[in-house]
């Protein structure tokens, strides 16, 4: 774990993950939130923690993960769209030739 607070302004996501690495990473990610908001909810309320920054921090980095994996999905499709769109051009022209 980190022994400094995460600022969520300083927070980015990894570039060159897989679309199963973005997933595995957004699962690890909701799990640490989940154990740092309980550490928060278990210390006493005058205690010194940096629990709520940690968890902001690691909040914002989920977040850039899942526009990731948003982005990641678009781009799929549009690379299907693509090459649907491509063969079928080639079908209008082969025909256009023959015809």
């Amino acid at each position: 774990m980190d022994h400094y607070p995460l600022k969520p302004e300083n927070m980015r996501a990894p570039a060159n993950l897989s679309r199963a690495e973005i997933q595995q990473s957004l699962e690890e990610l909701d799990n640490k939130i989940k154990i740092l908001q309980g550490r928060a909810h278990a210390t006493t309320a005058d205690s010194n923690h940096t629990y709520h920054e940690h968890i902001a921090g690691l909040e914002k980095k989920r977040a850039l993960l899942a526009q990731k994996l948003e982005a990641t999905q678009d781009e799929t499709s549009n690379t299907w769209t693509d090459i649907k769109n491509g063969l079928q051009n080639l079908k209008d022209e082969i025909r256009n030739m023959l015809d």
